[in-house]
């Protein structure tokens, strides 16, 4: 099929073109999930660790299930090729008996399995009681990596007066909406149904519910066909919207749960407000389509590769640049991938547990939602308060909620050229304090786990235990990259189990990155990591930009700019600051 060019497209344009970060600002982790029981008045668990990024048990829903037995019927075969190192039969030898599991050679992983980068390496500790109290310790409310913020002063002075929080610096590289466009890419690729916390599993035992493609199945579901609730009914090629009072808001069944694909895509206000843009999205690019002579089933697949297209375009030249900078990219992509040499798309667990979770550190502990919602005056609110939680309409950030003030101001979040633009935190061993805050009752046993720690920052370092990864430094010194030195990490000597010579890589990646980077961008080890997950997942779908078309230049125009960014997406959908008169 002929694509549609709606704007003319610059011929050899570059693939990966630098873009202008946001300016500096010195004043300046998904939908509800469906309640199990609307009856209920007390919040579930994966509402309060989703609102956090923290991964929940897969939800059922018609696009997830049709997505995973499409990948099922349509695995693919290829080998391995340039890996460091070898695979493995099983892991017997290793410390402590390895990973306790033993398990197939990657490449034999079915691919809505997750994968393993470096199979050779061993986990970074033994799994003990000592390393589980360390490590609860090192993430624990008040810890090493608490930011301390004096939320008592409120969410207003914590913006405008940064001095506020002194460990928990801006990062004027990356503007407030860095981190949930982080967070929806992250739901697009990668939803883990059934590891525990702590226990150890084995990578051909959890399924990803997601395609490992940036191909939007966390929006699209199984298309018209396999998800028409997502869709208009008097017009199926057009995603269904509803209102929230002021402005759109994601459609919503009568407990008030969203109706869309993956319902992680509703846990806080800005990433619903990404998904309600990208349904806004896609139906101002059908209009376009539909007007150059297409229509029906041909019209949704152009409107969709348009979508998919421009979306990935943002993902490898506007958010990647942010948080790798572009000379990684440029010398991927011109001297290809040496960590994930892998052929076959799936999501390695480094990436998945550790690099990619450097997102939870640039979050900020309060964030103005919008410049009117409070009977005309801006919505300032922490990301996460307890004190409101389950509440019609909470005073924090949390998501499945419809009220007025309920929308997000995206001048805050993403760089319409107003100056109105916040910046996000700097990627570093700090955390906002509200993250260190997750209510105890909603830690429930979902998944069969123990209540266990209420911290964001300890659930993860628990994860490696989860997946046994490699230490930071064995990746490190197995690739040839600079490393950092035990008086790098002396923080972590206290604590023993020698976490300061074999650290968790997390907390190696967010230290590689303040020690190295001044916690502008990701460190040599974390953002290789991300940035040859993410060029490898495009380069191997054939259906991606990257891999169809690398010369594509973005054919829809937002603005008056040379370049495709989420401020262009924005506009198009018509949530943009002027298209609202705010």
């Amino acid at each position: 099929m002929k694509s549609i060019s709606l704007v003319p497209e610059p011929p050899e344009a570059p693939m990966s073109t630098p873009i202008t970060p946001g300016p500096s600002a010195d004043d300046g982790p998904t939908a509800i999930h469906p309640k199990a029981n609307p009856g209920l008045s007390r919040p579930s668990r994966r509402k309060v660790l989703g609102a956090l990024g923290i991964g929940a048990a897969a939800v059922a829903t018609p696009g997830v299930a049709t997505a995973l037995d499409r990948r099922r019927r349509s695995a693919d075969g290829g080998n391995q090729a340039g890996r460091r190192g070898g695979g493995r039969a099983d892991n017997a030898g290793q410390r402590g008996g390895g990973r306790g599991l033993a398990e197939p050679n990657p490449d034999e992983v079915a691919p809505d399995r997750f994968t393993r980068i470096f199979d050779d390496l061993n986990p970074f500790a033994d799994n003990s009681e000592e390393l589980r109290e360390a490590l609860i310790e090192i993430g624990r409310p008040g810890g090493i990596m608490d930011a301390n913020d004096p939320l008592e002063v409120g969410p207003i002075r914590l913006i405008t007066e940064p001095e506020l929080s002194p460990d928990n610096r801006d990062n004027p590289n990356a503007t407030a909406g860095t981190t949930f466009l982080g967070q929806f890419v992250d739901h697009d690729l990668t939803m883990d149904a059934a590891s525990q916390l702590g226990r150890p599993t084995s990578i051909r035992r959890s399924s990803n519910l997601r395609t490992a493609r940036f191909d939007l199945d966390s929006v699209y579901g199984g298309g018209p066909a396999e998800s028409p609730e997502l869709y208009e009914t008097a017009d199926q090629l057009r995603f269904r919207i509803e209102f929230g009072g002021r402005f759109e808001d994601l459609p919503r069944d009568n407990s008030g749960s969203a109706i869309i694909a993956d319902p992680r895509n509703d846990e806080n206000m800005m990433i619903s407000g990404i998904q309600c843009a990208i349904l806004g999205f896609h139906n101002a690019v059908l209009d376009r389509v539909l007007a150059q002579g297409l229509d029906g089933d041909l019209a949704f697949s152009e409107t969709q590769r348009l979508v998919r297209w421009h979306y990935q375009w943002i993902v490898v030249n506007q958010y990647l640049p942010e948080i790798v900078g572009q000379q990684l990219i440029d010398d991927i992509l011109a001297n290809g991938r040496h960590w994930f040499t892998t052929n076959r798309p799936r999501i390695p667990v480094e990436f998945q547990t550790s690099a990619y979770r450097f997102g939870h550190s640039m979050i900020r502990p309060s964030y103005r939602a919008n410049m009117a919602g409070e009977g005309g005056e801006p919505f300032f609110a922490f990301v996460f308060d307890p004190a409101t939680f389950g509440q019609s309409d909470p005073d924090d950030l949390t998501g499945g909620s419809r009220a007025l003030r309920r929308y997000i101001g995206w001048q805050t979040f993403f760089d319409f050229d107003d100056g109105e633009v916040k910046p996000n935190k700097r990627i570093d061993t700090k955390m906002s304090t509200p993250l260190f805050q997750l209510p105890a009752f909603a830690i429930g046993a979902a998944r069969g786990e123990y209540v266990g720690p209420t911290s964001l920052a300890t659930r993860n370092l628990l994860r490696h235990i989860t997946w046994g990864i490699p230490s930071g430094q064995d990746i490190a010194r197995a690739t040839g990259t600079e490393q950092l030195s035990r008086s790098d990490l002396c923080m972590l000597a206290p604590f023993g189990a020698r976490l300061d010579q074999s650290t968790p890589l997390f907390f190696y990646v967010l230290a590689e990155a303040e020690q190295m980077n001044d916690g502008l961008t990701l460190g040599p080890v974390g953002g290789r990591i991300v940035a040859e997950t993410f060029l490898g997942l495009l380069q191997m779908d054939p259906t991606s930009y990257l891999a169809a078309e690398p010369n594509w230049w973005p054919t829809l125009r937002g603005r008056e700019t040379d370049n495709f960014t989420m401020a262009d997406l924005l506009t198009i959908a018509g949530v943009d600051p002027v298209s609202r008169g705010e």
